[in-house]
Formats: C-alpha cells, sequence, structure tokens
C-alpha cells in the first residue's frame, strides 16, 4: 500500500513546524492558526456574553468600577441642580419685577419717584392695593416678593402648577452692573464646578457644564477670570439634536438591542482587562495606564446602559415637557426657539445629565420700544423660567435658578397704554443703577427656611443689600452692589450654603473678595435644604 504524506490540510489546521519555536505572542499564534481572527474572537465572546443570565442591564462589576475606579456616576454629583438664565442687553429687574427695597428689606418700600424710575406710576407703586381686585400690588406666593402685575411673575405662573408654588423661595440682590456688554463676569459655573469638583470626580453624570452659547461661560456675560478652568469649557446645547448628538455609541446598536450591545461591551472591557492583566509591559506608570484603558472601555459600555435608547435624552420626546400634558405644547414646542431651548437645558441639568447651565435669552435692550416690548419679553422669559421649575418638581427635585442681566435700565414716567404695555413707564434709557439680580430655589421637601430668627432678620436675608429711596443701588449695600466678580461669588456662596457646606468657602476659594465669616453669613439667604449631596 502506497503511504500519502502530502494531504493538502484543512484551511483552518494549525501550522506545526518543527523549525520554529513555540509560539509565544499573539502574532506567532495567528501566524500558525492556532487561534482565528478578530472577527472570530468578537463573535465567540458576543454569544458567551448573551448566554450569561447574570449580564443583565450595566452588571455589579462594572457598576462598581464606573462609580469607583473610573471615577464616572450614574446620577452626577448629586448635587442641586442649577440654572441660569443670562437675559442680554440690560433686562429690568427691579421693582416692576421683582421688588427691592430699603434696608429692611423688599418691603421697606422706596419713595413714588423711585418707583417712577423702576417704571411703576404712582398708583401701581407695591405700597397701595389694586382698586379692582382688593389686593396688594405685590405677591410673594412664591416666597421672594414680586409685584402683583410682573411679567417675569405672570410667565412662571402660566408653566408652574400652583400646587408646586409653596415648596418655592428666593433672594434679590441689588447689585450695579454694566450696560450691553458681555464683559461683565455674572456667570457663576467655574466657581460651582470648582466646588463640586473639590468633593466629587464628576459634576453632571455625561457633562459638568453645558450653556447655550458657544462662549467660554456658555452664556453672553463673562465668568470672572480668576475662576476659569479651560478643562471646565461648557457645551454649547441650544436645541434638542444638541442633547441627542452628545452621545454615540457606535454601529452596535444597529445590529444588537441595547441589552445585548451593553453585554457585548462588558464583555470586551473584562477580555480587556484579563488582557491586560497578563502582560508586564515595564513601562512606568503601568497601572495608571491600564485604569485608563479599561475605563474608557467602562465608560462605552456605561453610556449604552443610560443612553442607548435615544428617547432617555430627547427633550422632544419626553412627555413631561412636550405634549397634551407636558408643560410645552406641541404647538409651542415647534415653533418658539427659546422653548425648545429651555427644554434642552433644564432636561440635561435636571436629571443630572450636567451639573450646570446657562440659558441666554437675547434681545432685552428693550427701552425705546414703548413699555409693551420689555413686558412681552420678560413675560416669555418668565414662561421659561417657570417650565424649569415645574420640570424641577415633576422630577421631585431641587433646582437653584438664577437670573442676571448686564445692566439695567430706567424709565421717565410716560406711560404705555396700549393692551401689552399695561398702564406702566415706558422704559427710555439705560442705567446701571437700578440693577438687580434674583435666584429661586425649589425644594421637594417643602419651602427653603430664611436665615433669621425674627421676620426682621428674615426680611435682611431675602434682599442682599438695598436700594437708596430713589431707586438707586447703595454700592455700600454689600460687597456685591458695585463689584460683579463679588455678586458671582455671593451666588456661589449660597448655592453652597443650601448643602450645609458654606464653611468651605475660604478654602476653595482662599482669594474670596466678600469678608470674615460674619460678612459671608449676612450675604447667605437660606438654610441648607440638603446636606452635602442629594
Amino acid at each position: 500500500m502506497t503511504k500519502r504524506t502530502n494531504q493538502t490540510p484543512h484551511p483552518d489546521a494549525p501550522l506545526l513546524h518543527t523549525a520554529h519555536k513555540r509560539p509565544v505572542t499573539r502574532r506567532d499564534f495567528l501566524a500558525q492558526g492556532m487561534i482565528a481572527g478578530t472577527g472570530t474572537l468578537v463573535g465567540t465572546s458576543l454569544l458567551g456574553a448573551l448566554s450569561n443570565p447574570l449580564y443583565a442591564a450595566l452588571s455589579p462589576d462594572v457598576a462598581a468600577l464606573r462609580d469607583g475606579l473610573c471615577g464616572l456616576s450614574a446620577q452626577g454629583a448629586g448635587k442641586i441642580p442649577f440654572i441660569a438664565f443670562d437675559l442680554a442687553g440690560g433686562a429690568n429687574m427691579a421693582g416692576s419685577n421683582v421688588l427691592v427695597g430699603g434696608r429692611g428689606g423688599q418691603l421697606d418700600f422706596l419713595t413714588t419717584e423711585g418707583y417712577s424710575k423702576l417704571g411703576l406710576p404712582g398708583d401701581m407703586t407695591p405700597n397701595l392695593v389694586d382698586p379692582t381686585t382688593q389686593m396688594d400690588y405685590f405677591n410673594n406666593e412664591l416666597g421672594l416678593a414680586f409685584h402683583s402685575d410682573s411679567a417675569f411673575l405672570r410667565g412662571i405662573f402660566d408653566k408652574f402648577s400652583v400646587g408646586f408654588r409653596a415648596n418655592v423661595n428666593g433672594a434679590v440682590i441689588p447689585a450695579r452692573s454694566e450696560n450691553d456688554t458681555g464683559n461683565n463676569p455674572h456667570n457663576p459655573m467655574y466657581g460651582l464646578y470648582r466646588y463640586v469638583k473639590s468633593q466629587e470626580p464628576a459634576y453632571g453624570s455625561l457633562l459638568d457644564l453645558i450653556g447655550s452659547r458657544a462662549s467660554e461661560s456658555g452664556g453672553n456675560s463673562m465668568a470672572p477670570a480668576s475662576m476659569i478652568l479651560p478643562a471646565a469649557l461648557p457645551t454649547k446645547v441650544d436645541r434638542p439634536s444638541d442633547v441627542t448628538g452628545l452621545v454615540d455609541v457606535g454601529d452596535l446598536l444597529n445590529v444588537l438591542n441595547q441589552d445585548e450591545a451593553v453585554r457585548v461591551m462588558e464583555s470586551i472591557q473584562r477580555i480587556s482587562a484579563m488582557k491586560m492583566a497578563q502582560v508586564d509591559s515595564g513601562v512606568a506608570r503601568e497601572t495608571d495606564i491600564d485604569n485608563a484603558v479599561n475605563c474608557n472601555y467602562v465608560k462605552s459600555a456605561d453610556l449604552a446602559d443610560r443612553f442607548g435608547n435615544p428617547a432617555s435624552l430627547d427633550p422632544a420626546l419626553d412627555a413631561d415637557i412636550v405634549g397634551a400634558n407636558g408643560i410645552f405644547s406641541q404647538d409651542e414646542f415647534d415653533n418658539d426657539g427659546e422653548f425648545r431651548k429651555t427644554a434642552s437645558i433644564m432636561k440635561m441639568v435636571i436629571n443630572g445629565y450636567a451639573g450646570a447651565g446657562t440659558i441666554t435669552m437675547g434681545g432685552y435692550d428693550y427701552h425705546g420700544g414703548g413699555r409693551r416690548t420689555g413686558e412681552v419679553r420678560d413675560f416669555r422669559a418668565g414662561r421659561c423660567m417657570g417650565a424649569c421649575l415645574e420640570y424641577a418638581a415633576r422630577m421631585n427635585m431641587p433646582l437653584m435658578m438664577y437670573v442676571f442681566s448686564d445692566g439695567s435700565l430706567a424709565s421717565n414716567g410716560m406711560i404705555d397704554n396700549s393692551e401689552d404695555g399695561r398702564g406702566k413707564g415706558m422704559w427710555t434709557g439705560d442705567n446701571s443703577s437700578t440693577a438687580a439680580s434674583f435666584f429661586l430655589v425649589y425644594n421637594p421637601g417643602g419651602r427653603p427656611q430664611l436665615i433669621g430668627a425674627t421676620p426682621e432678620a428674615q426680611a435682611r436675608h431675602q434682599q442682599i443689600g438695598y436700594m437708596r429711596p430713589d431707586a438707586s443701588v447703595e454700592t455700600a449695600g454689600s460687597p456685591a452692589a458695585n463689584n460683579v466678580n463679588l455678586l458671582a461669588e455671593a451666588v456661589i456662596l449660597n448655592y453652597m450654603a443650601l448643602h450645609g457646606e458654606q464653611d468651605q468657602f475660604n478654602s476653595i476659594f482662599p482669594t474670596q473678595g466678600l469678608g470674615n465669616n460674619t460678612m459671608l453669613d449676612t450675604l447667605t439667604a437660606f438654610e441648607p435644604i440638603v446636606q452635602g449631596s442629594i
């Protein structure tokens, strides 16, 4: 019988060469056919991952890596969501919207001439009673006192349910800032970031800071130069597509469903970690490099787990935001870019995907257009503010909402009797001395409590600083009254105080200009509503 020795091997059979050294490296195994190529390897991992019943959603071992070693967080840092409204152009804040008074607080009324400068005629000043309704010309349903016909307040009430209003309180800060310029360092975002990052690896679970402008601050006004950190530059978000475009989990979800994709990514992370553990490269900081690579795989699995379903991010698909039972009707959402911008920012921030966000609204240099122009724009801004408060309430989340503008304006007493002018004083020119900022705080657990043992003391904490009788900011009323950098610091201080952590202010901001601890106490409005983190 003839012995056949030259049979053609199967194309997948390994090649055994006696003249070659024993295979050691991946290249050796591949070259000699002892392992298959990448395609087969992934296929095997996929089958193994999908057959393991322990891998449902994000498995415990990967979740532990995410929250521990990798410094990622499923819900951000757990701090109070923060949204700032930057009304570009010099909007009216004091008098016709939020009341500002003398040393005794909001209801320490100014003179009739002072209120006239703030756009209120003599028969609508807040110390009078409306002869039609027999109600005071001020409304403190939100804790903070507004003029009863404030366009901001009417807008807030249009979107913010009656049942949630008792859980809100606020404070106003009379403070000068320059007119019609983005150079005012109003924006406190970087300061909030510094505070949170002193304790937590991340502020938001997806992004730290966002803003509706592609600027260094994320808004129209600047941030204090001493606080700016290039690594924390806000990401621009001003429409739903900006939100949904933040996360790309690749083409895997075109082939697999979300759960399957998460399992595959977890398996890849485990295989990578196992392989790296078997190799000693001798490179300095090898552990740090291995951890960085490992955490990138963990982040990919985490993103697929939390954001593989577009509906989880898209404000247009959130029934609490848009639709028959939503905050905005479909028509409002489709036809008003300011509503889409607000919805996008509030969706990201209140759900913890971003830590803090700035909503810039333009067109607030509205003097010279009659009173009606300002009323209409203030009403829409109020509706956007109310939407944020309403969404926070529906999500059962606290919220600090800060409203500021670059400068302010004044009236000469001429009255606009048009329907939208509402019989109020026309805005006739810029006036930085009438400027103010304010913030509102929503607390699901009940109305935030003002600091102070007496109503008089509480009134002085609700208004940080004061105005002279003629409605000009008293520049000696507080450190923030004539220095916009310090105004931003005062807002950050109050944010920290809501967490009961204002005692860390000096250590986090060692060059702060607000003063000693006694002064810091006078600049703080509220008792804590959470301790440390939510």
